[in-house]
């Protein structure tokens, strides 16, 4: 079997990969030819751990290549996968669907034989449709089918997600499509992988759900830690409690500054404006979406609060952690994009310092670069710095050595927004230490 997957961003990427490791013959198209270049190369655009190994050894052996020739990709693709970006359109907070149908108007004019089109990027309901009806105006003689095949990849785990998933999603109107999408997931059904076969709106549908369901889990926790706050209880054993429920589950009920990536954010407002349109608002969603953005904003002042008893004006803050969640470097919709303009509007200059996404957060926060401090390390970060503020619970930031950062530290300030540490042992030792929902 061979498949095309046209975009080569982190969805399209890590799927042509995966799909390659299961022994298909995968092309990655992408307009970029720097990019496509590059990643013939084995350089990947992205940081996601073991993916630098997994397309270098999928290249080597013959499986995957990457491409600017559309027209040629697609003579001899049994399936092809639409997997460019659906971000939230300006204004109106829908999905901009442009790219996919810019795309469907590609496959219309240059696929000349059956195939499957799928579309891997996350759509909203009806977006299928929509796709088919295009390449039909432009190629009415052409047979082909449309299905949905909705990613539920994790940043820093998405090659475990892949191969080894939850579930699979297939959404289509034909027993030709999904015999082939089945075939081509077979692999997975000797780990007993559920596959769920259903319509195309409703694969779309499965996938926005998801994200906004595990988006309320993480809204929820946070809002009952700062109920926690209010009346002295612990919201860790709160989530250990609640979460021990089987109908309830422990994962997504840790709080933390806000969700953030290239989904959550996104999906929930494409979610909310979707049902909007359709006179079924989803008042829940809307919620979700605006006390994600409240917390966001409003994280700054649990900082400055802590630094209010400093008798100092121009503070120094260390931050550790810059990314949304650790093994990745992407700073798309991460709480540090709020934080670090808000504290420098507060006359505080930064020290900041991520394992991975330094090079990304160097062009989000340009503008403020005589405010800021690059570091190589943690330690450095915290060197004669006012305060230190752990935003990213990347897993070097877990294990500091506390009696060193006490000593290069102005003060022993400590706010850990992702409750890494345990408040007992850090009063113990002399630190000042604010964590979320948890008391002293």
């Amino acid at each position: 079997m061979k498949i095309t997957i046209i975009g080569t961003g982190y969805v399209g990427l890590v799927s042509g990969t995966c799909f390659a490791e299961f022994g298909v013959t995968v092309t990655c198209v992408d307009k970029d030819k720097e990019k496509i270049g590059k990643l013939k190369k084995g350089i990947i655009p992205i940081f996601e751990p073991g993916l630098d190994e997994l397309v270098k050894k999928n290249i080597s052996e013959k499986r995957l290549y990457f491409n600017t020739d559309l027209e040629k990709s697609l003579k001899e693709a049994d399936i092809i996968f639409i997997a460019v970006g659906t971000p939230s359109r300006r204004g109106d907070g829908h999905a901009d669907l442009s790219y996919v149908f810019s795309v469907a108007k590609e496959i219309g004019k240059r696929l000349n034989k059956y195939a499957v089109i799928v579309n891997k990027s996350t759509v909203p309901i009806g977006t299928g449709k929509k796709v088919y009806e295009i390449i039909k105006k432009i190629n009415p003689k052409l047979k082909f089918d449309v299905a949905s095949n909705p990613e539920f990849l994790r940043e820093g785990s998405a090659i475990n997600d892949f191969m080894r998933p939850d579930r699979v999603v297939i959404g289509c109107d034909s027993d030709k499509a999904k015999n082939l999408l089945g075939e081509l997931y077979r692999p997975l059904y000797l780990l007993e992988t559920p596959i769920i076969f259903t319509k195309r709106e409703t694969a779309e549908l499965i996938k926005y759900a998801a994200n906004s369901f595990l988006a309320t889990k993480i809204t929820f926790i946070n809002e009952i830690s700062d109920l926690c706050e209010k009346v002295g209880a612990n919201v860790s054993d709160v989530s250990i409690g609640i979460g021990l429920d089987g109908r309830i589950g422990k994962k997504f009920l840790h709080p933390g500054p806000g969700y953030g990536g290239s989904c959550f954010p996104k999906d929930t407002l494409a979610l909310v404006k979707t049902a909007q349109d359709k006179n079924s608002p989803l008042k829940l969603v809307e919620h979700v979406v605006q006390s994600n953005l409240n917390r966001k904003k409003m994280i700054y002042k649990r900082v400055l609060k802590m630094l209010s008893k400093l008798k100092k004006k121009n503070k120094v803050i260390s931050i550790l952690g810059l990314t949304f969640k650790p093994n990745t470097d992407d700073m798309r919709d991460s709480p540090s994009l709020n934080l670090v303009p808000s504290l420098i509007k507060n006359n505080c200059k930064l020290k900041l310092y991520d394992p991975e996404g330094m090079k990304e957060a160097k062009t989000y926060f340009k503008k403020y670069s005589n405010y800021i401090k690059w570091c190589n390390d943690s330690y450095e970060a915290c060197e004669k710095s006012d305060a230190l503020v752990i935003l990213t619970e990347w897993n070097q930031f877990r294990a500091l050595d506390l009696i060193k950062l006490k000593k290069i530290l102005n003060h022993p300030i400590i706010i850990d927004l992702r409750n890494i540490y345990n408040p007992k042992e850090l009063q113990e030792l002399g630190f000042d230490y604010d964590s979320i929902g948890r008391p002293i």
